[in-house]
């Protein structure tokens, strides 16, 4: 409560002066304008607003008045208002570099940027220590395309900070902005000789004059910084690029090599020369060989990380060399960095290619100990499991899996995780848990095609929710009209709602669109043939269902009494 009253007391000494109102209205000002603070204070808006709007009828000339019904009006989305009050806060009172400031961002913030610029020259001339407000005037001007106005701010800056490479450079942009190279080759100057024991000045002088066709006095500033440090890393990779431009193939190559030798060249500059260099040599049609030695030459050396190792790996799967080969070189990269996600991802793609799945396996449990959190080596080591018939061991493993999922979880393989567990749960007899596993992968995936056709048949058979299985199966027709298994799904579950002449007409897409058709296709062919009178055909599509390996007891009676049989 004190620190209210404190507040209010300091607010009220530094009101406007009330000209010519009377002693009794400036009381009465007084008492609503703090009063107006006070329901501020407490959130009560609506009341502060109104006592505002009647102070300012009391004393129309008080800059404060306007200055806080400003934001009441931008709320409210009334711009017009917000702008009067903003502009004549300011007018009442010009030396308010608040007023003054604000007037300028809701200036801003409408796009006027000409009337932001009066409102922030203005603050200025106030203050001509606040590099902001010069720093934000640059950037006005710069939406003004006014570009003496540009540099000029740029100046004052550094009349108040002091030179620097960053306000040079910023200078040469506008410059390059405007065409105007001698000037930025004149700021390139003057960084060099006030800063003469930095050869990097020199170094971006001579790169400038490189880029605009100036090689003969790049060159100069090259040669003058190696002469002085002659394993000056940026002028080696500066004079790399010279002498790319001119053609001088073997000097580049030499070079990129001493480069890639040197200790003081760093792993990101190494790397980036290493892409260069099989840039080139794939423009130039060079042999691979030539390559892979400059590898082998460089990874004989003891590596911080397994980056040059990956690119060796990346430019191997780029020019289709042996899966076995690449597999190595993946498997070196892990011995330098056994934690590289994105290495050992890329190595169990490979193996699983070969359909190694024990080694996929054994590639995979390990990344659970130093990529936890990355659910594709759960998934890939449960898949693998789930292809050897490790049926309790895969279950596990997705479980495991599907524990580290969060918001950035890649739905393919959540989804596809919850659908391989559905069918493991489905096949151990668990089908309640395995319908909450489908509905987690419908969840992530809707459009998981699997997941709907094998959720919407199991429903089928144990005759649960026909309906929500005929909405899943559809969606796997309306996706896939020619798959086979998904027909056969919808026809069979149109024939278990009685809705026997559109079963037909599904069963027989089914049957059209593919020539070897499994024998639980051809019997549902021949239930929905029976029940539909046609029962010579049905008799001859349970014949062919039994020749595919169809035997149980049921499809026997059928063929035998020629009739449907549910049991």
């Amino acid at each position: 409560m004190r620190r209210i009253i404190l507040f209010l007391w300091a607010l009220s000494a530094s009101l406007t002066s009330f000209g010519q109102i009377t002693s009794e209205n400036r009381q009465l000002y007084q008492y609503y304008f703090l009063e107006a603070i006070c329901q501020q204070q407490k959130n009560n808006y609506a009341a502060a607003f109104d006592l505002l709007r009647y102070a300012q009828k009391l004393n129309p000339e008080a800059p404060e008045v306007y200055f806080q019904l400003s934001g009441y009006y931008i709320d409210l989305k009334q711009d017009s208002l917000a702008r009067v009050c903003f502009a004549k806060a300011a007018e009442l009172n010009p030396q308010n570099d608040t007023y003054l400031e604000r007037l300028g961002q809701y200036f801003i913030s409408q796009r006027e940027y000409e009337k932001g610029i009066d409102a922030y020259e203005r603050l200025y001339e106030h203050h001509r220590d606040r590099t902001d407000v010069l720093q934000l005037l640059f950037r006005l001007y710069g939406t003004q395309n006014n570009f003496p106005k540009m540099i000029e701010m740029l100046n004052r800056v550094e009349t108040v900070e002091g030179s620097s490479e960053q306000l040079t450079l910023t200078k040469m942009q506008v410059y390059e902005q405007q065409g105007e190279k001698d000037k930025v080759v004149g700021e390139l100057r003057n960084l060099v000789a006030k800063h003469p024991n930095d050869l990097n000045y020199r170094v971006m002088l001579g790169n400038w004059l490189l880029q605009n066709d100036k090689p003969k006095a790049a060159l100069e500033q090259y040669n003058y910084v190696l002469a002085e440090e002659p394993d000056h890393v940026a002028a080696q990779v500066s004079m790399l690029d010279y002498y790319q431009r001119q053609g001088m193939k073997e000097k580049a190559d030499d070079l990129t090599r001493q480069l890639l030798n040197s200790k003081k060249v760093d792993s990101e500059t190494r790397m980036t020369l290493l892409q260069q260099f099989i840039s080139n040599a794939e423009k130039n049609g060079e042999d691979s060989t030539k390559v892979l030695r400059l590898f082998d030459h460089l990874l004989a050396l003891p590596q911080e990380n397994a980056d040059m190792i990956v690119l060796k790996a990346s430019y191997q799967e780029m020019k289709k060399m042996p899966e076995d080969s690449i597999i190595a070189t993946y498997m070196q990269a892990l011995e330098v960095e056994p934690d590289n996600a994105s290495a050992r991802f890329r190595l169990v793609r490979h193996v699983w290619s070969q359909n190694d799945y024990d080694r996929v396996i054994a590639l995979c449990r390990p990344a659970q100990q130093y990529n936890p959190e990355e659910m594709v080596f759960y998934f890939f080591q449960g898949f693998a499991q789930y292809q050897k018939d490790e049926q309790d061991e895969a279950l596990e493993t997705f479980r495991k899996g599907v524990s580290q999922i969060n918001s950035d979880s890649n739905p393919d393989i959540v989804g596809d995780s919850y659908s391989i567990m559905g069918d493991i749960l489905l096949h151990k007899g668990l089908n309640k848990e395995a319908y909450a596993a489908y509905d987690s992968c419908l969840q992530w995936k809707p459009d998981h095609l699997p997941t709907l056709n094998n959720y919407a048949y199991y429903l089928s058979i144990a005759g649960l929710d026909l309906e929500k299985a005929e909405k899943m199966s559809y969606k796997t027709i309306k996706a896939e009209p020619t798959n086979s298994t998904y027909l056969d799904t919808y026809a069979w579950i149109l024939f278990l709602q009685h809705r026997y002449d559109e079963a037909k007409a599904y069963i027989d897409r089914a049957m059209a669109s593919e020539s070897d058709l499994s024998g639980v296709i051809l019997e549902h062919a021949g239930d929905i043939y029976a029940q539909n009178g046609d029962i010579d055909e049905a008799v001859g599509l349970w014949q062919k269902a039994f020749e595919k390996g169809e035997t149980s007891e049921v499809l026997k009676k059928k063929i035998k009494l020629r009739k449907y049989v549910e049991k």
